[in-house]
């Protein structure tokens, strides 16, 4: 990682939470196809550490399931 990039990796870990992840959506939106796959592994073990640590709300998959239902059965 070169200087400028290092630079800006310290700004952003002084963002909160909502904004670095902002950041990151917006980077992985310019990167190519096999990269964004990399990319997203690592946002899955991002979200997979907040779900483990009680930082994220989670339900019941039958409960989404009965949403999605009765949005498409219209």
């Amino acid at each position: 990682m070169n200087g400028r990039a290092r630079a800006l990796l310290e700004q952003a870990k002084a963002l909160s939470d909502d904004e670095r992840a902002e950041i990151a959506d917006g980077l992985l939106a310019t990167l190519p196809g096999d990269e964004i796959e990399a990319a997203w592994a690592i946002e899955i073990e991002r979200r997979a550490r907040e779900a483990h640590a009680g930082l994220s709300e989670s339900r019941p998959v039958e409960e989404h399931l009965r949403e999605l239902q009765a949005r498409f059965e219209k």
